[in-house]
C-alpha cells in the first residue's frame, strides 16, 4: 500500500501531525531539523528512529495556526514546512522547499471528544464562547460619513453623525443595533442629569420632539455598521459644555430578522 506521506489527527484540543521521512517517495529521508510547523515555526516533539517519523503535536492556537468561523464549522489551518539544508557544495541544490496546507473541522454545535463527557470537562462550545472577541466601535463622523470628524465641538443647530460598528476576525455574519444611547454630563450612563436618546432595544426617541430631526440612517452600509444622527442639545440649566454620550451595542446573526428586542427604530413625524 503506498506510505502516506503526511498523516494528521484533529484531536479535542490539538492536532497531531506524522511526517514519514521519506516525504517524497523518493527514498531520500529528510531530516527532522529541515521541518517546521505553522508560521511560527514549532519544531518536532517525538522522533521515532524505527518507523522513520517525525511527529509535531500543537494546540489548535499555537506555532501561528489561524481558525475560520463558518455557519457550520470551525476550521483550524496551519503549515508544515519543508527547508531543506544547504548541501555541501552550495553551488548546487537537489531539493526544493515545500509547504503542505492543514485543516481541521470542528462542528460547532457539538462537543468535540472521542468519549464520554466527564462533569469536570468545559464543554466545547462555552470555550469558544470565552475566547471570541467582538471589538465595539462607536464615532463621530464628518458630514460625508467618509471619515472621522476631527473635532468634536459642535453648536447649537449643528447635527451629530453618530456610527456604530463592530469588527469581528473570520466570524459568521452579523448584524448590528444599538440597544440604548445615554447623554450625561459625566462619564458613564448611570450620572445626573441623564437624557435618554435611544432607548426601547433600538427606538430613537431623540426624534419624537417636533423641533428635532434625529433618526437612523438608511440603508445602512453593511449589517455590521448602523448611523444615525442627532440635533446637538445641551442640558437646561447648566453652564457645562462637555457631554457624554454612552451606548449599548449588540449584535445577532445577519441572517435573523429584526425583532422587538433587536431594532433600529426611527419615529415618523407624518
Amino acid at each position: 500500500r503506498p506510505q502516506i506521506p503526511v498523516e494528521v489527527q484533529c484531536q479535542e484540543a490539538q492536532l497531531v501531525v506524522t511526517v514519514h521521512r521519506d516525504l517524497f517517495g523518493n527514498g531520500r529521508l529528510v531530516s527532522a531539523a529541515e521541518l517546521s510547523l505553522g508560521p511560527a515555526a514549532c519544531r518536532h516533539s517525538r522522533l521515532d528512529p524505527s518507523q522513520k517519523t517525525v511527529t509535531f503535536s500543537a494546540g489548535l492556537h499555537e506555532c501561528g495556526s489561524t481558525v475560520q468561523v463558518t455557519p457550520d464549522s470551525l476550521i483550524y489551518r496551519t503549515l508544515l514546512s519543508y527547508d531543506p539544508s544547504p548541501g555541501s557544495n552550495p553551488a548546487i541544490v537537489r531539493s526544493n522547499p515545500a509547504v503542505i496546507p492543514i485543516e481541521c473541522h470542528y462542528p460547532r454545535r457539538d462537543n468535540v471528544t472521542s468519549g464520554s463527557i466527564r462533569p469536570t470537562w468545559a464543554p466545547f462550545n462555552s470555550v469558544l464562547a470565552s475566547e471570541e472577541r467582538l471589538l465595539f466601535f462607536l464615532r463621530l463622523m464628518n458630514e460625508d460619513w467618509s471619515s472621522e470628524r476631527d473635532f468634536s465641538a459642535f453648536r447649537l443647530g449643528d447635527v451629530l453623525n453618530i456610527q456604530a460598528e463592530v469588527g469581528a476576525h473570520s466570524h459568521v455574519p452579523l448584524r448590528l443595533f444599538v440597544d440604548s444611547c445615554v447623554a450625561t454630563l459625566g462619564p458613564g450612563a448611570g450620572s445626573e442629569p441623564h437624557y435618554a436618546i435611544i432607548d426601547f432595544n433600538g427606538c430613537l426617541v431623540d426624534g419624537r420632539a417636533d423641533a428635532t430631526s434625529s433618526a437612523f440612517v438608511t440603508p445602512r452600509p453593511r449589517q455590521d455598521v448602523l448611523r444615525f444622527q442627532i440635533d446637538a442639545f445641551r442640558f437646561a440649566g447648566d453652564a457645562r459644555s462637555l457631554i457624554y454620550i454612552t451606548c449599548h451595542l449588540k449584535v445577532t446573526p445577519a441572517e435573523q430578522s429584526p425583532d422587538a428586542l433587536n431594532k433600529a427604530c426611527s419615529f415618523s413625524k407624518a
